[in-house]
């Protein structure tokens, strides 16, 4: 054996992550809100970006960004220059552009006035402002006020104390006793039980403003909550000495209360709407995909700095930087086109696959794993993962989160094709909502009903299943 120094050549294939590919990656994998951030970011340090709105009528300006395009995957073999390497001075001088359609800013009469719903928008009273404008009016004397306004503001967003009354006392200054005749003002507010300690006082207090409230269900309440929340309604029979028939009443009372009134009242929290990135429609037989325009940003390159680097022959310093700037853009919005390419085909791929779910509902969704798109459409598994984080999809079966499609189940279903868990789901729901509430059908029970299906799963998988839908078991959810 032989050792020693030698210089070889070889010959290699490996992927190279360049700041580009990086770039696109992210923007793939990045949802809608994300990439309107991203793109607001590029559009603060890219002064060659420019952010146009996509409307109907601007054929001129969509065959600049296509021609553009197409010159930009144009081999520039005579000059030796690489994809991302364009000679913009070269392309500007070739292409004629029409100046006057480009305009850095309009002037709009300041007295013309547009009105569009979008200047518009809506707000929502939170719990605190509605219990302050009826505080207004529950007392005139000035240290009331003080204190119920210093309760109200201390409620968590169910309604409910987060502090007690000495500590109220003690920071407004006031007497205990006149911070409990506060309180007992803010018990008559709208809505029913707002300003409660704990859930017992809550359920409390709305069955006293039904005016039902008496002694049995105060019993039942501080004595037997329990029992109630686990449908043990024969052992408050029996130590009550009712029958179990007026338990079951006072039961159906009690759970058509309200146990967190704040709830209904608007958050004090940002609320995030979704946009849906693809849109699917049947037409005729048949459903189309279309991806959401409206959620992609319409980027394109500035015209004013196209010409002034036409212009810039004589500063080397100022030409490179405008050539790195526009190949920067360029690369970006091919990247933002990639991106919607690929959610299209990866979601195209998801209907074809998915079609008796938005022809028959949720009951015949199968099971479905990133592998078979990724074969289906040509791309890696990871690309296909990216391509559905924190997408959305609108059909006329609803909105939903295109991962909602990607399940597992079990296998033996209809035409010998798995089931998606989902699907399982589903038709447990169906069973328990057809049900005898006198005799509900036990785990095992439905395990027969589903077998009758062609659905083969244990009594666990059941139970499990059931869980998860936040579904009480049958002992619970007899009625007597």
């Amino acid at each position: 054996m032989r050792l020693g120094y030698d210089l070889t050549i070889e010959q290699t294939q490996k992927l190279v992550m360049t700041p580009e590919l990086i770039q696109a990656i992210q923007i793939l994998q990045f949802n809608t809100q994300e990439l309107d951030s991203y793109v607001q970011e590029q559009l603060l340090t890219n002064p060659v970006l420019e952010q146009g709105a996509s409307q109907p009528g601007s054929e001129g300006q969509e065959r600049r960004e296509t021609d553009r395009g197409q010159e930009n995957e144009t081999p520039q073999s005579d000059s030796g220059l690489s994809e991302n390497d364009i000679d913009w001075k070269e392309y500007l001088k070739e292409r004629q552009y029409d100046d006057i359609s480009y305009r850095q800013w309009e002037y709009k009469d300041p007295d013309e006035k547009e009105n569009s719903y979008e200047q518009y928008t809506t707000s929502d009273i939170t719990l605190p402002e509605h219990l302050m404008f009826q505080l207004q009016f529950a007392s005139h004397k000035k240290g009331c006020r003080l204190v119920g306004r210093y309760i109200i503001e201390s409620l968590d967003e169910n309604g409910y104390m987060t502090l007690t009354v000495e500590e109220i006392a003690r920071a407004t200054g006031a007497p205990e006793d006149k911070v409990e005749e506060v309180l007992d003002i803010i018990h008559t507010f709208d809505p029913s039980g707002v300003g409660a300690r704990d859930l017992k006082e809550c359920l409390m207090i709305q069955l006293e403003h039904k005016g039902i409230l008496d002694e049995s269900y105060e019993r039942v309440l501080c004595e037997h909550l329990e029992d109630l929340a686990a449908n043990r309604l024969g052992a408050i029979s029996k130590d009550m000495g009712i029958s179990v028939k007026e338990v079951q009443e006072m039961a159906d009372e009690i759970k058509r209360l309200e146990p967190k009134p704040g709830r209904q009242f608007a958050s004090q929290t940002d609320t995030r709407y979704i946009v849906p990135d693809v849109l699917v429609e049947k037409v005729d037989d048949d459903f189309v995909v279309t991806v959401n325009d409206s959620s992609t940003p319409h980027l394109m390159v500035s015209s004013y700095y196209e010409r002034l680097l036409s212009e810039a022959e004589k500063d080397s310093n100022l030409s490179k930087y405008l050539t790195d700037r526009l190949n920067s853009a360029v690369w970006l919005i091919k990247s933002i086109e990639q991106r919607k390419q690929t959610i299209y085909n990866v979601v195209e791929a998801v209907v074809k696959y998915q079609k008796e779910f938005f022809e028959k509902g949720s009951k015949y969704l199968k099971t479905l794993t990133l592998k078979q798109i990724a074969e289906e459409v040509g791309i890696h598994e990871s690309t296909v993962s990216r391509s559905i984080n924190g997408k959305y999809l609108q059909s006329p079966m609803g909105v939903f989160e295109i991962k909602y499609f990607f399940s597992g189940g079990v296998t033996g279903g209809r035409g010998g094709e798995g089931i998606s868990s989902k699907s399982i789901k589903s038709f447990i729901k169906e069973i328990i909502d057809g049900e005898d509430p006198k005799s509900p059908y036990s785990d095992q029970d439905m395990v027969k009903m589903l077998k009758e299906k062609g659905i083969d799963i244990s009594r666990r998988t059941v139970a499990k299943y059931r869980d998860e839908m936040h579904i009480l078991s049958s002992s619970k959810r007899r009625r007597y």
